[in-house]
């Protein structure tokens, strides 16, 4: 097997219209605020061959405007799409412990065996974005990408980075705009994974 690098640039969304909330897969398109800090965390940056985007709109409007301006195909997969929260979704954390203390608990303590009324089990939702990565991986090997999505889609791969289990998935915190590279050396010996951090405007 020859050596072979490929690098994913992940950068989260910026802020959307709404503000924090448990927004999930409702599509609130991006606040201006949440405009600038995506276009500031890529000012100056033209190293990347494609991009690849969830398909909801906070994530694809942006990937779909950097993309023209680059001249570079861009590729929208709704795999990577944020972890749906059910009846969770369009509320504060504040609406929710005065609606079901108990259960919104539950959650923050456990959230793979609590999960939200009619929501996405996080396993599913772990495999579905292992998934979407995969074929990613496949489409553009040895390519140097950017890929525009969620902080739940960025947890998900930090662990497999990382080598951690799913219990980890709260341990991160990705900021509005901030980006992880992920690089995979494969070569004879396999792969092996590198990661760095470093974060956009707030």
């Amino acid at each position: 097997m020859s050596e072979q690098t490929t690098i994913i640039d992940i950068l989260r969304h910026g802020e959307p219209i709404g503000g924090s909330k448990y927004r999930g897969q409702i599509d609130d398109p991006l606040s201006e605020k949440g405009w600038q800090q995506m276009r500031t965390a890529v000012t100056g940056r033209d190293e990347w061959q494609h991009i690849v985007s969830s398909d909801l709109s906070r994530c694809a409007d942006f990937a779909r405007e950097l993309g023209a301006s680059l001249s570079i195909g861009v590729e929208l997969d709704p795999g990577f799409r944020e972890v749906g929260f059910g009846r969770w979704e369009g509320k504060s954390a504040s609406e929710l412990m005065a609606e079901d203390l108990e259960g919104t608990a539950a959650f923050w303590h456990d959230p793979i065996n609590n999960t939200p009324p009619e929501a996405e089990p996080l396993r599913e939702f772990q495999e579905r974005v292992n998934t979407a990565w995969q074929g990613l991986l496949e489409r553009h090997a040895g390519k140097h990408l950017l890929l525009v999505g969620h902080a739940g889609m960025m947890r998900i791969l930090l662990l497999n980075a990382l080598g951690l289990p799913l219990e980890a998935f709260y341990r991160f915190d990705p900021r509005n705009a901030s980006i992880v590279r992920i690089r995979i050396d494969t070569g004879r010996y396999g792969e092996a994974w590198h990661q760095l951090v470093f974060s956009g405007p707030q």
